[in-house]
Protein backbone atom coordinates (compact mmCIF):
# COMPACT_ATOMS: atom_id res chain seq x y z
CA UNK A 1 0.00 0.00 0.00
CA UNK A 2 1.19 3.52 -0.26
CA UNK A 3 1.22 5.97 2.42
CA UNK A 4 1.91 9.25 2.55
CA UNK A 5 3.12 10.45 6.31
CA UNK A 6 3.76 13.99 7.65
CA UNK A 7 4.78 15.53 10.90
CA UNK A 8 5.07 19.04 12.78
CA UNK A 9 8.58 19.21 15.16
CA UNK A 10 6.69 17.54 18.15
CA UNK A 11 5.80 14.22 15.87
CA UNK A 12 8.95 13.82 14.07
CA UNK A 13 10.45 11.31 16.25
CA UNK A 14 7.16 9.25 16.14
CA UNK A 15 6.81 9.55 12.49
CA UNK A 16 10.65 7.88 12.32
CA UNK A 17 9.80 5.17 14.02
CA UNK A 18 6.01 4.10 12.20
CA UNK A 19 7.76 5.31 8.93
CA UNK A 20 10.35 2.44 9.77
CA UNK A 21 7.73 -0.19 10.66
CA UNK A 22 5.05 0.71 7.68
CA UNK A 23 8.65 -0.45 5.63
CA UNK A 24 9.48 -3.21 7.30
CA UNK A 25 5.60 -4.46 5.98
CA UNK A 26 6.37 -3.63 2.92
CA UNK A 27 4.37 -0.51 2.43
CA UNK A 28 5.72 2.20 0.15
CA UNK A 29 5.79 5.28 2.14
CA UNK A 30 5.92 9.10 0.81
CA UNK A 31 7.20 11.43 3.43
CA UNK A 32 5.73 14.95 3.13
CA UNK A 33 7.99 16.28 6.24
CA UNK A 34 9.11 17.74 8.61
CA UNK A 35 12.83 16.87 8.38
CA UNK A 36 14.27 17.45 11.52
CA UNK A 37 12.53 18.14 15.32
CA UNK A 38 14.18 21.36 15.23
CA UNK A 39 12.48 24.49 14.76
CA UNK A 40 9.34 24.37 15.26
CA UNK A 41 6.84 24.15 12.29
CA UNK A 42 3.44 24.27 11.91
CA UNK A 43 1.34 20.86 11.88
CA UNK A 44 -1.31 22.20 9.37
CA UNK A 45 1.92 23.06 6.78
CA UNK A 46 2.41 18.78 6.85
CA UNK A 47 -1.06 17.59 7.40
CA UNK A 48 -2.74 19.35 4.51
CA UNK A 49 -0.38 17.24 2.15
CA UNK A 50 -1.02 14.27 3.63
CA UNK A 51 -4.64 14.38 3.21
CA UNK A 52 -4.89 16.41 -0.45
CA UNK A 53 -2.78 12.90 -1.99
CA UNK A 54 -5.61 10.97 0.11
CA UNK A 55 -8.36 12.89 -1.58
CA UNK A 56 -6.55 12.71 -4.95
CA UNK A 57 -6.18 9.16 -4.42
CA UNK A 58 -2.39 9.29 -4.84
CA UNK A 59 -2.11 7.40 -1.94
CA UNK A 60 -4.45 4.67 -0.69
CA UNK A 61 -3.75 6.13 3.14
CA UNK A 62 -2.22 8.94 5.05
CA UNK A 63 -0.66 9.23 8.53
CA UNK A 64 -0.46 12.69 10.32
CA UNK A 65 1.90 13.18 13.84
CA UNK A 66 1.84 15.99 16.23
CA UNK A 67 1.98 16.57 20.21
CA UNK A 68 -1.52 15.18 20.51
CA UNK A 69 -2.80 14.38 16.96
CA UNK A 70 -5.87 16.61 17.85
CA UNK A 71 -5.08 19.54 15.51
CA UNK A 72 -3.45 17.05 13.23
CA UNK A 73 -6.87 15.28 12.93
CA UNK A 74 -8.58 18.66 12.85
CA UNK A 75 -6.64 19.60 9.83
CA UNK A 76 -6.92 16.40 7.78
CA UNK A 77 -10.62 16.42 7.85
CA UNK A 78 -10.45 19.97 6.41
CA UNK A 79 -10.01 18.27 3.33
CA UNK A 80 -12.93 17.18 1.07
CA UNK A 81 -12.96 13.00 1.27
CA UNK A 82 -10.69 12.71 4.27
CA UNK A 83 -11.50 10.69 7.44
CA UNK A 84 -9.22 11.11 9.94
CA UNK A 85 -11.09 9.13 12.91
CA UNK A 86 -12.23 5.47 13.50
CA UNK A 87 -12.91 3.70 10.10
CA UNK A 88 -10.68 6.16 8.42
CA UNK A 89 -8.35 6.74 5.96
CA UNK A 90 -6.33 9.14 7.85
CA UNK A 91 -4.71 8.39 10.80
CA UNK A 92 -3.68 10.76 13.53
CA UNK A 93 -1.27 10.26 16.61
CA UNK A 94 0.50 12.60 19.11
CA UNK A 95 3.98 12.10 19.80
CA UNK A 96 3.40 13.41 23.72
CA UNK A 97 0.40 11.13 23.98
CA UNK A 98 1.65 8.05 22.59
CA UNK A 99 4.62 6.05 23.43
CA UNK A 100 6.13 4.68 20.47
CA UNK A 101 4.92 0.80 20.68
CA UNK A 102 1.98 1.97 21.66
CA UNK A 103 1.69 3.99 18.04
CA UNK A 104 2.84 0.63 16.44
CA UNK A 105 0.27 -1.00 17.89
CA UNK A 106 -2.54 1.38 16.58
CA UNK A 107 -0.76 1.79 13.22
CA UNK A 108 -1.21 -2.15 12.49
CA UNK A 109 -4.87 -2.05 13.87
CA UNK A 110 -5.43 0.58 11.53
CA UNK A 111 -3.71 -1.30 8.73
CA UNK A 112 -5.41 -4.60 8.88
CA UNK A 113 -8.58 -3.41 10.06
CA UNK A 114 -11.11 -3.53 6.90
CA UNK A 115 -13.98 -0.63 6.47
CA UNK A 116 -17.04 -1.98 7.45
CA UNK A 117 -19.04 -0.47 5.42
CA UNK A 118 -22.71 -1.54 5.94
CA UNK A 119 -24.58 1.08 7.88
CA UNK A 120 -21.45 3.56 7.09
CA UNK A 121 -22.04 3.80 4.12
CA UNK A 122 -24.66 5.70 3.57
CA UNK A 123 -23.49 8.22 6.39
CA UNK A 124 -20.70 8.87 4.70
CA UNK A 125 -22.27 9.54 1.16
CA UNK A 126 -24.04 12.11 3.45
CA UNK A 127 -20.77 14.16 4.92
CA UNK A 128 -19.42 13.65 1.06
CA UNK A 129 -23.09 15.72 -0.16
CA UNK A 130 -22.45 18.31 2.44
CA UNK A 131 -19.50 18.72 1.68
CA UNK A 132 -19.62 19.28 -1.94
CA UNK A 133 -22.79 21.27 -0.97
CA UNK A 134 -21.27 23.58 1.61
CA UNK A 135 -18.06 23.50 0.05
CA UNK A 136 -16.61 27.80 0.87
CA UNK A 137 -15.02 27.88 -2.47
CA UNK A 138 -11.18 27.05 -2.00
Amino acid sequence: MKIAIGSDHAGFALKQRLTERLLALGHEVVDLGTDAPEPPVDYPDFCFPVAERVARGEVERGVVLGGSGIGEAIAANKVAGVRASVDSNVLALGGRTNDHESAVRWLDVWLTTPFEGGRHVPRLRKIAEYEAAHSLGG
